[in-house]
């Protein structure tokens, strides 16, 4: 059975995830959870994908060293990637999942691996911004 909008916002709820934005037309929930290092992260059913986008700072340091440590953290995240947003202003964290079949256990190692990123890595992403 296809997961809809209102499985999702109930997966949030579950989680204990602070809602701040529902978006019923849209399809868009935004939510925050200080004690997990989620701050107004965008979760879209985009179609039949669950896309999660958590702005984690903006660019300040362009160079190519810290892209290229950027792609090495990667490899060592259990979930989603960091990435430049489309005006290459910010590095986000983004996840993208199958609607169809969501199961919470996927919904909640998405956002897990999220707080486990950001727990491993967010001193050096502090320093990597810096230059």
């Amino acid at each position: 059975m296809a997961k809809g909008f209102e499985d999702i916002v109930g997966y949030c709820q579950k989680m204990g995830l602070e809602v701040t934005r529902l978006d019923g037309s849209a399809q868009v929930v935004i939510v925050s959870a200080p004690d997990r290092a989620i701050h107004q992260m965008v979760i879209d059913c985009e179609g039949a994908l669950l896309i999660f986008e958590q702005p984690i700072y903006q660019i300040k340091n362009a160079g190519g060293p810290h892209f290229k440590r950027l792609l090495q953290i990667n490899r060592e995240l259990v979930h989603g990637a960091f990435v430049m947003d489309g005006s290459g202003n910010w590095i986000l964290f983004r996840d993208t999942l199958e609607l169809e079949n969501l199961d919470f256990n996927e919904f909640e190692g998405s956002i897990n691996a999220l707080s486990l990123g950001l727990a491993e890595f967010s001193s050096e992403l502090l320093a990597l911004n810096r230059g």
